[in-house]
């Protein structure tokens, strides 16, 4: 089968197996594809970036973003994950195929075609790493990277398995180890202070919490208390229990202010300590002209039930969209159509070009 250039690289890139943190074939093989492109790619660690060679400080720039890093292979696989076998012509299997080999692809074969011609905008095609585990050395490293370098994106695309179809914005994430103390004794006895009590008032309190402000987007902070663990024999009572608060953040609150709050909610005998306040909510506004081009030529907007590395640009206007199912992600025997990254490389040149006149002062 006589496949495009970004399709063979695809079933390359499945052929290497490049989970989290253990990316780089892949990385050396993007890296080869746009040298020998002409794209003049950089690489910091396992991230590869190319820039248009015209590029002008004064115009906006447009990120294109999306991650080679894979997952590991579901164990109820049926196939050779690393396989990358096309069936009935359009279906082409392996691991990373959709999420996010896919949106790879489209969008540097997107960046490769308008390099030259995208005269009214910078374009930045960076394919970055570890976004599976929210690495220190992927899009945390990457943007400061950016920024030393004095590049600072105005707007973000970021390919994710979405049918195309336009998301807005995302929750973001807060995880707390919380530990509540008490006094320990003999259970026959009645002695000491139950640890385990103390938590399930705090525990019922968070339960209760209600947060005044609310998203217009992404509604209400979820807030679930989702592991605990206490004691260590029948007859003891025991003096500690840890229990983790998995906290859905939106853009009402930062994170920052979310876990103050819940602290305020805690007695004075549970601590609470965040593992990160990294991953912040994302809400694109809706009359941001990257939405309306989106959404004109792809379709009605959407909220992302998922995560991505739109969660660690800060302060950059981002919108998720990429050929492939989110449903496909992290399944076993995952597969994308070839037919979807070729309609996804349609409709991101439609994207950009309807940005190119763009004043930036609208931005």
């Amino acid at each position: 089968m006589n496949l495009p250039p970004h399709i063979e690289l695809l079933r390359q890139m499945i052929a290497i197996p490049s989970r989290s943190r253990e990316e780089d074939g892949t990385a050396a093989l993007l890296y080869g594809f746009l040298d020998d492109a002409g794209a003049r790619p950089e690489r910091l660690r396992n991230n590869v970036m190319a820039i248009t060679p015209d590029f002008d400080p004064s115009r906006p720039t447009l990120l294109l973003n999306s991650h080679h890093d894979t997952v590991r292979p579901a164990a109820s696989y049926t196939r050779d994950p690393y396989s990358p076998v096309i069936e009935d012509g359009d279906r082409l299997f392996g691991l990373g195929s959709n999420d996010a080999g896919g949106s790879v692809v489209a969008l540097l074969a997107t960046f490769l075609a308008m390099r030259g011609t995208a005269t009214g905008i910078n374009l930045i095609l960076a394919i970055t790493a570890e976004e599976e585990v929210g690495g220190e050395n992927g899009m945390r490293a990457f943007l400061p990277w950016l920024h030393e370098k004095g590049i600072s994106p105005d707007m973000a695309i970021v390919g994710e398995p979405t049918g195309m179809l336009p998301a807005v914005a995302e929750r973001g994430l807060v995880v707390l180890d919380c530990l509540t103390t008490g006094v320990t004794g003999h259970a026959a006895r009645g002695e000491g202070v139950n640890a385990i009590y103390r938590a399930m008032t705090d525990i019922e309190r968070i339960r209760s919490f209600a947060p005044p402000s609310v998203s217009e987007v992404l509604g209400p902070i979820g807030i679930n208390v989702t592991q605990i663990e206490a004691g260590w024999q029948h007859n003891a009572i025991p003096d500690k229990c840890k229990w983790v608060t998995d906290i859905r953040t939106t853009d009402a609150y930062t994170n920052e202010q979310t876990v103050e709050m819940v602290r305020a909610l805690m007695s004075p005998h549970t601590t609470v300590t965040p593992r990160s306040t990294r991953v912040r909510a994302s809400v694109i506004p809706a009359t941001h002209p990257l939405v309306r081009s989106a959404s004109s030529i792809c379709g009605e907007p959407f909220v992302s039930p998922t995560t991505s590395d739109m969660s660690f640009m800060h302060d950059i206007p981002s919108l998720k969209i990429g050929p492939g199912q989110s449903s496909r992600s992290h399944s076993a025997d995952e597969y994308i159509l070839i037919s979807e990254i070729e309609d996804a490389v349609e409709k991101y040149r439609l994207i950009i070009e309807s940005l190119q006149t763009l004043n930036p002062s609208k931005l």
